[in-house]
């Protein structure tokens, strides 16, 4: 029998890594920092929010161990995005994760969308995913090395039964695109850029009270009969930052509980 020195668990080994998480003050944003702590990885958690989610998210990391530092800034904002950067690097040293998770979602018929609607939602979820990427690569193709994942969406996919989101479904598409791109930009200077794909998520947004009706809808189209948890978006996403992904670049990572399938 062939000998192997592969050590399987350690692939998954964050310790001593520097991670940067936009979109950390909630939902999956929130749920992925805290993931990345776990397995030992110290994570700047950016975002503009002001509910106090972001201090939460700080706070769950400390709980693991590990360190955490709170950063309030726009992913629209390119200064803001390299001085986040800097703070992480001063903070715990060179960037190698990078998760992008800032988002927002909304709804309205193609002909009544009107223009603000549709430009702040691009503005968010593809130039600030653009901008996020373009300021953390640049600290880690100084480094010649590191990973970063954007979260985009199976709408970028798919078309959603019933929900009436172009600008959305659009907007997913394009991170799921540019990811590709860029990983192909960086393939022979060490970066990697995958991006995860979501499917139905049992995020805050989607489990108010006024979403029941919507909810049950999303759980009967999905095969496995059920939203996701945030939780689950943590293995992927681990697995994509880790070395036991060295291989992954420009990969889109379906995540829907087999929603594509059908």
């Amino acid at each position: 029998m062939t000998q192997t020195t592969l050590n399987a668990p350690a692939l998954f080994d964050l310790s001593g890594r520097t991670a940067l998480v936009t979109g950390a003050g909630s939902g999956i944003g929130q749920r992925i920092a805290v993931g990345l702590a776990q397995c030992g990885a110290d994570v700047a958690c950016l975002d503009r929010r002001t509910d106090g989610g972001l201090a939460d998210t700080v706070e769950m990391i400390d709980a693991t161990g590990r360190r955490a530092i709170a950063v309030s800034a726009d992913v629209t904002d390119r200064a803001a995005l390299d001085d986040a950067v800097a703070q992480a690097e001063r903070t715990f040293g060179a960037l190698g994760i990078a998760v992008n998770a800032a988002g927002i979602a909304n709804a309205n018929p193609a002909e009544e969308m009107g223009e603000e609607q549709y430009q702040t939602l691009m503005d968010i979820n593809m130039k600030g995913v653009f901008l996020s990427c373009q300021a953390e690569a640049n600290a880690m193709l100084r480094h010649g090395k590191g990973s970063i994942i954007n979260i985009a969406s199976m709408s970028g996919v798919i078309v959603n039964r019933g929900l009436s989101q172009v600008h959305y479904n659009a907007s997913k598409a394009g991170v799921i695109h540019m990811s590709k791109s860029m990983a192909m930009e960086w393939v022979d200077r060490g970066v990697r850029v995958n991006s995860i794909s979501p499917g139905y998520t049992a995020t805050p947004m989607n489990t108010r009270p006024e979403m029941v009706h919507q909810t049950r809808e999303f759980e009967s189209q999905t095969p496995m009969q059920r939203m996701a948890s945030v939780d689950e978006m943590v293995g992927p996403a681990v697995f994509l930052a880790s070395d036991a992904s060295s291989y992954c670049t420009g990969v889109d990572l379906l995540v829907d509980g087999g929603f594509c399938c059908w």
